[in-house]
């Protein structure tokens, strides 16, 4: 028992530094400053200050951060869905992979000539440097979520380069020389591991999607937990087949993402606090893996002179340079595709691939993991504090999300297939229109709420766009009903956090060329 009083204060500070991190969301609604930033600049300054929270071993900081990842990955795969991916698959493939290894190269040539690194060091710092972070962009603009194509395009950018980054990476550091016999290896192996993680992504997503609806539980607490436990096998599996497990658990969640399934609502808001939990766990314990004085600190070795003139060019030359390039095909606007140019910020996975450098062993290791978070701090402060000003400039649409604490629920031993919920359109044949003057006798609306609030119904009710509806109709008549208020958002027993659907990116690799007989026809 004489261990009580060291454990109830040690249990005490994790406390208050997980209530200053949930509270310091508030924080960045009066300053644009990313809350990943405040993680990991404090867990480094702490470190210095209380020596011995430096004593963490790196392959527990490996295995803790490699779990979060997982759960991240997996709840930003379900937030995206497969109707979105499907949209913009091309866009977000070429830029998520294609701008993943262009950037790796393109940083390791810098690196290597501008700052006279090591080949193999600088090629592992481009790999280490090139995945990108949208949580960071998200949780800087707090209430507000990005409007648009540009959402959906950089969670999928980055949904598609964490996996890819860390893939080449793992198979970087296996490769004991870098030979031009050895690239053939690698670039095999690289692919292989894509493709099984691929595929076992979508087996396992899909015998998830089984498993979460035809094998009922006894409680409703345990379906989330099995969801989880799901995951981390789905991971493991792949891992040990030699694919890429991070690209399988976020392919099982763009699987799953838009599908109906017993407790879904209850599943996805569990997951998502999980992942902001695994945000702050694997910030705080990155950051102590860091010394910004003394003699291992970012100080020495030109570290920051380094980091900040690669931050610098990433920003401002190679990325801009890259996205430019790959988007130049597509229907974006200019002001999206500066928007995404500038966006492209670094957050947990580059630590922790320079993490993955420092087990490895490899000659100046130290240097090239303080240069990486020399980035990565450059990136979320700089960049990360002027995407609000950004987008405002640039005319990037932003909705503010207001929170709704109250809900209202009701629970089903059968699947409700005639409950349907709507969003009203502007434009659309209800907008302006009452309920009892809608050109349709197959619905009956139940429920109406107008900015947060629950208004009563009526014959005489006019609608209104934004407004949202629930919907009684039976379901061979939804799709008719659906015309009615311009988009639908879910079923009612779906109910998911993401944007809704939008107009399909037209996109074409730079090497597709329209027949003149097809042009001709048209």
């Amino acid at each position: 028992m004489n261990d009580v009083a060291p454990f109830a204060t040690a249990l005490l500070i994790v406390a208050a530094v997980g209530l200053a991190a949930v509270l310091s969301h508030r924080f960045i609604e009066r300053f644009p400053i990313p809350a990943p930033a405040l993680f990991l600049i404090g867990a480094a300054v702490a470190s210095d200050i209380w020596t011995p929270l430096a004593d963490v071993p790196v392959m527990q900081v490996e295995r803790v951060v490699t779990i979060a990842l997982v759960i991240i990955l997996f709840d930003g795969g379900m937030q995206i869905g497969w109707r979105s991916v499907r949209a913009n698959a091309g866009a977000i493939i070429w830029l998520g992979a294609t701008g993943t290894l262009l950037t790796a190269v393109a940083l390791a040539l810098t690196a290597h000539m501008m700052f006279g690194l090591d080949w193999r060091v600088a090629l592992l710092l481009g790999t280490a440097l090139s995945p990108t972070d949208p949580a960071v962009v998200f949780s800087v603009l707090g209430r507000r979520q990005i409007g648009g194509r540009s959402g959906v395009l950089l969670r999928g950018e980055s949904g598609a380069n964490d996996p890819v980054g860390i893939a080449l990476m793992v198979v970087l550091l296996g490769t004991c020389q870098f030979t031009a016999a050895a690239a053939g290896s690698v670039a095999w192996e690289f692919v292989a591991q894509l493709v099984i993680g691929a595929m076992i992504g979508v087996v396992g997503g899909l015998g998830l999607l089984w498993f979460m609806r035809s094998v009922l539980l006894p409680a409703a607490g345990l379906y989330s937990v099995r969801v989880l436990m799901c995951v981390f096998a789905i991971y493991g599996l792949s891992t040990l087949a030699h694919g890429s497990g991070f690209l399988a658990v976020l392919v099982a969640g763009v699987v799953v993402g838009d599908q109906r399934a017993p407790y879904k609502i209850e599943i996805e808001r569990f997951h998502s606090a999980l992942a902001n939990l695994a945000e702050i766990v694997a910030f705080v314990m990155l950051g102590l893996t860091i010394q910004i004085t003394g003699p291992h600190g970012i100080t020495e070795g030109n570290a920051l002179g380094i980091g900040l003139g690669l931050a610098a060019l990433l920003a401002l030359v190679i990325r801009p340079l890259f996205v430019w390039i790959l988007l130049w095909r597509t229907d974006l606007g200019s002001g999206e595709r500066l928007f995404i140019c500038w966006t492209g910020l670094k957050g947990a996975v580059p630590i922790l691939l320079g993490v993955f450098i420092l087990q490895a062993g490899v000659d100046d290791a130290q240097r090239a993991y303080d240069i990486i978070f020399v980035v990565v701090a450059f990136s979320v402060i700089v960049q990360g504090g002027a995407v609000p000003a950004l987008a405002r400039r640039l005319g990037i649409p932003l909705e503010t999300v207001n929170p709704r604490p109250w809900g209202m629920n009701a629970r089903f031993e059968e699947e409700p297939n005639s409950l349907h919920r709507f969003t009203i359109a502007p434009g659309s044949i209800a907008d302006g229109s009452t309920v009892a003057d809608l050109p349709s006798d197959d619905l009956w609306v139940s429920v109406l709420i107008r900015q947060g609030r629950l208004v009563t119904v009526t014959a005489d009710t006019v609608l209104h766009a934004g407004d949202e509806i629930l919907v009684l109709a039976e379901p061979e008549t939804v799709t008719g009903v659906a015309k009615l208020f311009g988009r639908t958002v879910r079923p009612h027993n779906n109910e998911r956090r993401s944007a809704p659907q939008l107009p399909a990116l037209r996109f074409r690799p730079p090497w597709f060329k329209r027949s003149p007989r097809r042009n001709k026809d048209r």
